[in-house]
């Protein structure tokens, strides 16, 4: 095997590997212009990162800024609620509804990812201030309806003779079973 056919593998290996991390991570696109990178051959990845780096604190901090908009219009929207009625779903579903649907909708619209951490937040708060006191001391346990708990009864005395039945008729037949 000769040393000489490796010669310059490696150096195409690594340029290889530069442009599959390129391409992998966005920051290489061939005939198109991406918003916020300009297609010049002089720029660097460093400042290409750093734009990248730039565009996610700008994202970040939108985001924060319309999530916190979303909490105002739903603190608004609790104010309309009395004390008496912060337990009740048919109440208070429409502005729980709507805070979810806002922070959700406004990472989506920002490709932010949801669940997050600030989205979280919110939704604690929510829970924290308004409705900490709904939890049941003691759960209450409720009958099911009358044609469920009937259903219920009759099933089991009905497949007992018929078990019965299979029993007594599988073993008239003296075979021993293997």
């Amino acid at each position: 095997m000769a040393p000489s056919a490796q010669k310059g593998s490696g150096r195409l290996s690594r340029g290889l590997l530069l442009l599959w991390a390129l391409l992998g991570t966005g920051l290489c696109h061939t005939g198109t212009e991406v918003e916020g990178f300009t297609q010049d051959a002089r720029m660097s990845p460093t400042v290409a990162v750093f734009n990248w780096t730039v565009r996610a604190q700008l994202k970040e901090e939108a985001y924060t800024n319309l999530t916190q908009q979303c909490w105002e219009y739903f603190v608004d929207m609790m104010r309309n609620v009395t004390a008496s009625e912060l337990c009740e779903w048919k109440v208070i579903s429409r502005p729980y509804s709507f805070l979810q649907y806002c922070l959700e909708a406004w990472a989506d619209h920002l490709h932010y990812g949801y669940p997050n951490t600030l989205a979280e937040q919110y939704i604690f708060q929510s829970h924290h201030r308004y409705f900490h006191h709904c939890t049941l001391q003691h759960q209450v346990y409720f009958d099911p309806p009358e044609d469920v708990l009937l259903a219920m009864i009759i099933a089991p005395i009905c497949l007992i003779p018929f078990l019965v039945t299979l029993v007594i008729w599988r073993s008239k037949d003296g075979k021993a079973q293997p």
